[in-house]
């Protein structure tokens, strides 16, 4: 090829997708492989272990680079900041025996599809790799790696009709079958000694291992056999929780794997086959009847009713429609826009109604299989949930590495002391080695993830459910939350308060309900009759909330039992509307519902296609007012019309808009496309729905303000609606002014404009008058919030890029905004570095909501895979409480990392000592520190619950904040100073010996000439003398002084860091945490006092006089009283670390902050009343508030 090797050595796979990856090509080399296998063996496998965590060595150790195309083994690497390598073998696929002529080439070579450009000739194979079970296959025309399972998107409407329409050929079937792998979302059950070998396997418990084995060749029987034990025991819970999950996810998924299937064959008619045998393309014929979806397919013709609770959390049924056969040359999912949804059938979901055209049966062409379906894409998310990048636990790894540098400078002072003192070197290894376990904490990582998983049963019991534990520190964190408004801030239902109809282009009086009178029969009554998509499920009528109350008060009903007779075609399924026993009489028995255009987030708007037995066809079209009235024609539309539509908005009523026409008699309904139907439309009125706000919705919002978390909402409703809900929840205070941004795009030309103009409200006269000295008034005290519609957002986004930080910064109320933007702008917010929550009802939130730091879903299932949280009780009043067990699991995460560090550093600093003198703490006494005082204290500190208030700052994010530092640092310095104190002063005491380890007691004997005491002693002695193989050398009075003041330091040091308030319960809310405290003091104060010989003897601690306990006693007591006062008047004391942030004039580095500080400079902004046009100002602010990075998941603020 001539072509440079290097080059092609590198690609990227699955480019602007949020699964992206970088792709290496290597080939295995057989020298390079050879002298790896050597390193194995004479490494006794540890090489092969490092090469199992770190995969990427592995191949630059066995491979050589070469061009993609070569490749037989190649590396993945993710691109976000994490970086992870995985490695993968390319397969290849035989398609040999299916091809057997080359008149078969036709029916795969001759269409232009992936599955014709992989096929390589002449030996009919297929170049392959699979991963995180998705398979792609080696693109020979492209030359890169294309993913398969998925009909490619640059097909057209009528191509898909036109190519599919009659189904496959078996042998293009079987050719793509063997090409894509079977269509299941097969997760099988991992089997024990899989997870067992890759638990054992982790990093940690290998750390145990060597733990464990230096003990074992240090005679410390006990400590190593409980250290087995406590890991045995962990690592078969966490085996017995991932099978379990295994299990679960198995199961959830199982049933979509087999089911009979009809698809339609070309030149071979219909045809009964196992779902697992479907491939992208093949025809589905839809019985009726319910059913569950194997695949993701594309609705080609009839309409469907689907049941997608699975998926989204909602469980309204949605109607689907079938594609439009439209002739032109854009791919079918852009021509379709936001709408594509409409058409797509999603795997997992249930197929509850099907109704079938003039075309015979409902038809849909199999648009994804396997794990490429929306419902395998979820199964994956949960498989391989993204890596969270929060500061937490990348400080833990460094504080961790920091651990491991100060257990080597204590190694070589180990080293040096043994040494010189001629110890043997096997031994000097081995104290060497020791000094690794006792500086590393082992019990680290358990630790940490206690807290949370005590959290997490703690939401359970509130109703909040989690499918992501790492997420809940975040929430510790949130300072954003954005809020969806309907079904969220306000009642799900809507209540019928009015119709105000028009007529001959004028509004008439207003029809108020519930009303004495019904309404008069006329194409107003006819839009509430048929416009809407509800149907009858398990004999009820099911749909939107808001079409049922319109279509309650027809008092009509719906009849759904059988076909109906309509354009001459024949019998077909319809829904046929009619007067029901309390409706007032209507001259026709009843309308039938031809065809429906379902709702549309994009278009903001439904149509339905009806037909009055025995007369004539009519559209109906309901949905924004402003949409509403630009399809209408311009003399049927009320000259009054923004007024009228703002007296409502404003009183935060949804108000919609309802319009229709009379089609012509020739016309058949199918053939007439969205825009047809769409267009030169009579205006008919307005109707006008209340929306009452939820009861917890102004008191959780207040709360949210008090606590200086700020709310947004992000609604796909009316802006002027919007603004008024707000207001009214308080997201906005009274004496806040409104300021709406618009932008549009000027037509013709490439540039945009940006005005801003104060929000007028409907208010009396009087009010008015004090409107312009309120907005000076306000702007002046920077109190203004920005309200704008989706489409001014969108614009802002492409041509005032950098307007748009400085418009979020005051951000409130974002109106009709489709799910697409709704997940951007939750993406700008974190590029301003805050922490967004987003709370929504799953259904059109689904993107936000997973985007976000913390997604909150109002649903009723257990927990919707569209969020990481799921509220059962239909409410935001769970945000507080999240953002609550937030702040307290993460408080939690540092009391333990600070109480382990200092456990393991007090640990290793009385080690050090006493190696001074060639001595070290006994198997016991290590065994009563690590099991008795350090284990039970790190499962009981976290049963600590969250603190009922939510106080107006927040945890810090990091552990590299000063006041945590200085909290271990000076924590670290008082253990220090006391171990050392004690140590010194011991030597001193008028009784000290260094090798009669009983002089104390003797002497303090000899003055009382107490025979029983001498006796006593005497017998103590000799006990002492004849089991003088089991002291092992470690009875001295300074390793008794050292190691009771090191054992009462930890307790101490438990409970100065169990800190309750301000984010916490107090201390003594946590009952077990203090009898444990208790019951560990008690057992160590008679280990002091108390002078029991068998009890010494075990635990190699020797007897002192009364005076000397006396004083270890006040040593202690001293270090309390001093750890204490430093950690609540210096550590807690936030006023002094707010006066020295001020005195070093120390400013928060977030993004959002630095902006606040620049406009709350610039008396220009906001420019009220004032237009710009991008290309007068884009060049020369750019380059000032331009490019801003996404650390997403990062916060570069320091919150003491």
């Amino acid at each position: 090829m001539g072509e440079n090797p290097a080059k092609n050595h590198y690609a990227q796979l699955n480019q602007g997708e949020e699964n992206e990856m970088e792709i290496f090509g290597y080939k295995t080399q057989s020298s390079r492989k050879a002298l790896c296998i050597a390193g194995y063996i004479l490494s006794c496998g540890a090489l092969l272990l490092l090469f199992y965590w770190k995969p990427e060595w592995d191949v630059w150790a066995n491979c050589i680079r070469c061009s993609l195309e070569e490749a037989d083994i190649v590396l993945l690497r993710t691109t976000d900041e994490f970086r992870v390598y995985s490695r993968k073998t390319v397969t290849w696929i035989s398609v040999s025996a299916l091809i057997r002529s080359r008149s078969d080439y036709p029916a795969t070579a001759g269409e232009d599809s992936i599955f014709s450009k992989a096929i390589m000739k002449p030996s009919l194979q297929v170049k392959s790799i699979q991963v995180q079970k998705i398979r792609y296959v080696w693109n020979i025309c492209a030359k890169h790696f294309q993913k398969v399972g998925a009909l490619e998107d640059h097909h057209t409407c009528s191509a898909i009709h036109a190519k599919f329409g009659s189904g496959l050929t078996c042998n293009e079937q079987y050719v793509r079958r063997v090409i894509c792998g079977p269509n299941t979302i097969d997760v099988p059950v991992i089997p024990v000694w899989k997870l067992l070998v890759k638990e054992v396997l982790n990093p940690f418990y290998v750390f145990q291992l060597f733990s464990v084995c230096l003990w074992f060749a240090e005679d410390y029987m006990e400590y190593a056999t409980a250290i087995i034990i406590m890991s045995l025991l962990s690592i078969f819970l966490t085996v017995y929780d991932l099978r379990q999950q295994s299990v679960k996810l198995h199961r959830l998924v199982e049933s979509h794997n087999n089911i009979m299937v009809t698809v339609c064959r070309n030149k071979e008619g219909f045809q009964e086959l196992e779902s697992h045998h479907l491939v992208p393309g093949d025809m589905l014929v839809l019985k009726e009847g319910k059913t569950l979806l194997p695949c993701d397919a594309i609705l080609i013709s009839g309409q469907c009713v689907v049941n997608e609770s699975m998926l989204t959390g909602e469980s309204t049924p949605v109607t689907k429609t079938h594609l439009p056969q439209a002739d032109n040359i854009k791919p079918w999912r852009m021509h379709c826009a936001e709408d594509y949804k409409k058409h797509v059938l999603f795997c997992g979901t249930e197929v509850i109604q099907t109704k079938a055209d003039d075309r015979g049966v409902v038809k849909a062409v199999v648009l994804r299989t396997g794990f490429n379906t929306a419902k395998g894409d979820l199964v994956r998310s949960i498989l391989y949930p993204k890596p969270m990048n929060f500061k937490l636990y990348r400080d833990a790894l460094r504080f961790l590495m920091c651990l491991i540098a100060f257990a080597a400078i204590g190694m070589i002072y180990t080293v040096c002391v043994f040494a010189l003192n001629g110890e043997e070197a096997g031994e000097v290894v081995k104290k060497a080695l020791d000094v690794i376990t006792i500086a590393v904490p082992p019990a680290l990582p358990a630790a940490l993830t206690t807290g949370i998983i005590y959290t997490q049963r703690r939401l359970k019991k509130k109703g909040i459910f989690c499918i992501s534990p790492q997420r809940i520190n975040m929430c510790g964190q949130l300072n954003l939350i954005c809020f969806d408004k309907t079904g969220t801030l306000t009642e799900d239902g809507l209540d019928l308060w009015g119709l105000l109809p028009s007529e001959r282009n004028c509004f008439q009086d207003i029809h108020s309900f519930p009303a004495d009178h019904s309404l008069p029969w006329g194409p107003v009554f006819r839009a509430m009759a048929v416009c809407h998509s509800l149907i009858v499920w398990e004999g009820k009528i099911q749909g939107d909330p808001l079409d049922m109350k319109m279509f309650e008060a027809t008092n009509w009903v719906i009849d759904d039992s059988s076909g109906h007779q309509n354009e001459g075609q024949g019998s077909t399924h319809a829904i046929v509307v009619r007067p029901g026993p309390k409706a007032s009489c209507a001259p026709v028995e009843g309308v039938t519902i031809l065809r429906q255009f379902p709702f549309s987030s994009a278009l903001q708007r439904m149509s339905v296609i009806a037909q009055e037995i025995g007369g004539e066809k009519q559209v109906f079209t309901k949905g924004a007012p402003e949409m509403v009235a630009m399809l209408c024609r311009a003399e049927t539309v009320p000259s009054n019309f923004e007024s009228k539509l703002l007296l409502y908005t404003a009183q935060g009523f949804r108000v919609i808009g309802l319009a229709y026409k009379s089609l012509q008699a020739g016309k058949q309904s199918t053939d007439l496309t969205r825009e047809e139907v769409e267009s030169d439309l009579t205006f008919l009125g307005l109707l006008i729905m209340e929306n009452r706000l939820k009861k917890e919705t102004k008191p959780v919002l207040e709360e949210l303000s008090a606590a200086r978390i700020r709310s947004v909402m992000v609604t796909g409703d009316n802006i002027q609606t919007a603004v008024t809900v707000a207001r009214n929840a308080g997201m906005i205070s009274p004496m806040s002014r409104m300021i709406l941004v618009e932008a549009n795009k000027i037509p013709g030309s490439f540039s945009a404009s940006i005005t801003w103009k104060p929000l007028e409200e409907n208010k009396p006269e009087d009010y008015r008058s004090l409107t312009k000295r309120r907005i000076k008034l306000a702007l002046g005290s920077g109190q203004y919030h920005f309200a704008m519609s989706g489409k001014s957002y969108q614009t802002v986004a492409q041509h005032f890029r950098h307007l748009l930080p400085k418009l979020l910064l005051n951000g409130t109320v974002f109106a009709r905004m489709s799910p697409g933007q709704k997940s951007s702008l939750v993406e700008e917010f974190q590029k301003l570095d805050y922490f967004v929550g987003m709370c929504g009802d799953g259904a059109n939130d689904c993107g936000a909501l997973k985007v976000a730091h913390a997604g909150i879903s109002l649903s009723e299932q257990e927990a919707s895979v569209a969020s990481p949280f799921t509220s059962r009780t239909p409410s935001i009043a769970c945000v507080p409480e999240l953002i609550k067990e937030g702040r307290a699991a993460l408080v939690t995460s540092f009391c333990m990392f600070k109480y382990m560090a200092l456990y393991s550093t007090i640990q290793y600093l009385g080690v050090l000592l006493l190696y001074w003198q060639l001595n070290s703490f006994g198997n016991y006494q290590f065994l009563f520190q690590d099991l008795a005082i350090t284990t039970v204290i790190g499962v009981t500190m976290s049963f600590t619950g969250a603190c009922p208030k939510l106080v107006p700052y927040r945890p810090p994010s990091q552990l590299i904040s000063p006041p945590l530092l200085l909290s271990v640092v000076l924590n670290i310095l008082f253990s220090l100073s006391m171990q050392i104190f004690g140590f010194v002063v011991v030597q001193e005491q008028p009784w000290y010996s260094k090798t009669n380890i009983h002089s104390a007691c003797l002497s303090a004997n000899n003055h009382m000439e107490n025979s029983s005491s001498i006796s006593s002693l005497g017998l103590h002695g000799m006990r002492d003398e004849a089991h003088g193989q089991t002291d092992n050398g470690y009875k001295s009075y300074e390793n008794t002084t050292v190691w009771l003041l090191s054992t009462i330091n930890c307790l101490i040091v438990a409970l100065v860091f169990s800190k309750g308030k301000p984010f916490r319960q107090p201390i003594y809310t946590n009952y077990v945490f203090l009898l444990v405290l208790i019951g560990q003091l008690s057992i160590c104060l008679i280990l002091v006092f108390a002078d029991i010989d068998d009890l010494y003897s075990k635990m190699d601690l020797v007897c002192t006089p009364t005076t000397w306990r006396i004083s270890m006693v006040v040593m202690l007591a001293v270090t309390l009283a001093v750890s204490f006062l430093v950690e609540e008047a210096v550590i807690e004391n936030r006023a002094l670390w707010l006066l020295l942030k001020k005195t070093f004039r120390y400013h928060s580095k977030s993004h959002y902050k630095r902006l606040q500080r620049v406009l709350e400079q610039d008396s220009a902004w906001p420019p009220l009343n004032e237009t710009f046009f991008s290309d007068s100002v884009a060049i020369s602010v750019e380059g000032n508030m331009g490019g801003h990075s996404n650390p997403t998941f990062d916060s570069n603020e320091d919150v003491f």
